[in-house]
């Protein structure tokens, strides 16, 4: 007799350590980046066709929910990942940096379609030609514009970046280079 209790598929396998009768240990560190992977809270800076496909990943049909992006946040300060979506141009690119500087660390970036990418079909003057001109860009999502499978391939790409990122990496010299070449500090 099959049972009507929902099973839960999580996206989280613990981490390895060890386990005996009624404990569980394990590092840290391992346990927190597993906790961040699951729990991260998009900003989406939608400004085109591309946030429409973002759009439907929370759909019923692709339920980016369930992947652990629960919660959207309209707030920087309140976000892990700033989703561009979208054409950004140079008069919007100091605003979508100062959004990026509001947010707190650890915090990725995810520039979804050609435009974010790369200016796309615009290059003209006005059209900032890729977002990683102004901030750094963790994970670039092709497409004009990316089907939300792409997206959630994106998505799941930063959840493995932050499983697997060291906790004192955002204090290496390197990292603090790379915000300083974005004049980002």
């Amino acid at each position: 007799m099959a049972s009507n209790t929902p099973t839960i598929n999580t996206n989280a396998n613990p981490p390895a350590g060890y386990t005996g009768d009624g404990f569980f240990a394990t590092k840290l560190s391992d346990l927190i980046g597993m906790a961040r992977s699951c729990s991260l809270w998009p900003l989406p800076f939608a400004t085109s066709c591309c946030g429409i496909e973002f759009m439907a990943t929370m759909g019923p049909n692709y339920d980016l929910a369930r992947f652990g992006a629960e919660r959207m946040s309209f707030s920087p300060r309140q976000a892990d990942i700033l989703l561009v979506c979208g054409t950004i141009g140079k008069k919007l690119g100091p605003i979508l940096k100062e959004i990026y500087l509001q947010m707190a660390e650890p915090k990725w970036v995810v520039a979804v379609g050609a435009c974010a990418s790369s200016g796309g079909i615009f290059d003209t003057y006005s059209v900032l030609q890729g977002i990683d001109k102004i901030i750094p860009v963790d994970v670039y999502v092709p497409g004009c514009p990316p089907r939300p499978e792409q997206i959630l391939e994106g998505f799941m790409q930063v959840q493995a970046m932050a499983q697997s990122e060291s906790l004192r990496r955002r204090d290496a010299p390197e990292y603090r280079a790379l915000l300083e070449s974005y004049n980002a500090q």
